[in-house]
């Protein structure tokens, strides 16, 4: 009677576990489900990447325009009294030549603006109002093929010419590590002045210095503006 009992319920225990009535959840999700959110994530990603650019091509118009809104973009000048200018977009350099007596070619090579900070004194913090604005200046002056180049590493500030260094260099340009002469401060004081006024005498003087800080403000400007709008430009370019 047990074993009829059990035989029973084993029976009736394994028609319900094959029974094809029984609800059974799928291991995979359809395919149309699967693609339904992998698309939804692709167009809300590219809602936040079209929201990034959008932020950014605003944020560079309206520096542009600010910049344009203070002072309009201006061309730089061919000429400076004997000095030939040439200003290239998108370098760093400003290029001056000019012809002095019947055998001298000077070639000066002005970078953009550079920051010098004076050393703090005891106790003192160093602030932007102690910042000042400089540029740096090489000048080559060639007389024949065989008599090299004499040249001159300056720093140029507002309303002065500062002499860095003065040393000879071959017109083919320099092979290892040549000697560049001492500091130029440590020259004998007469020496320093006669080297002075041996640039005074090629226009190389105080007023160059004058012109050289207005054309690097207005070429900082310039570059700036193309820069940004070049930044602007390749954010908004579509494949």
């Amino acid at each position: 009677m047990v074993l009829r009992l059990l035989g029973r319920i084993g029976r009736r225990q394994s028609s319900i576990f094959s029974s094809p009535y029984l609800p059974v959840t799928p291991l995979v999700q359809p395919q149309h489900m699967y693609l339904s959110k992998q698309s939804t994530r692709s167009y809300a990603s590219e809602m936040r990447k079209s929201a990034f650019e959008d932020r950014i091509r605003r944020l560079i118009r309206n520096d542009i325009q600010y910049e344009l809104d203070r002072s309009p973009l201006t061309q730089l000048v061919p000429k400076f009294k004997s000095f030939s200018i040439d200003e290239r977009t998108g370098e760093q350099w400003i290029r001056l030549n000019k012809e002095f007596s019947d055998n001298e070619e000077i070639k000066l090579e002005v970078t953009m603006f550079q920051v010098s900070t004076p050393p703090a004194k005891d106790g003192d913090v160093t602030t932007n109002n102690d910042q000042e604005l400089y540029i740096s200046m090489v000048i080559d002056i060639f007389k024949d093929e065989k008599s090299g180049i004499l040249e001159f590493v300056c720093n140029v500030w507002p309303d002065s010419i500062e002499i860095d260094k003065v040393f000879m260099r071959d017109q083919d340009g320099m092979t290892g590590k040549p000697y560049l002469g001492p500091p130029f401060d440590d020259l004998d004081d007469e020496l320093q002045t006669s080297l002075y006024d041996f640039l005074e005498a090629r226009g190389i003087n105080d007023e160059l210095a004058v012109f050289l800080h207005k054309c690097m403000q207005h070429k900082s400007k310039n570059e700036y503006i193309r820069w940004m709008g070049s930044i602007e430009s390749f954010v908004s370019r579509k494949k």
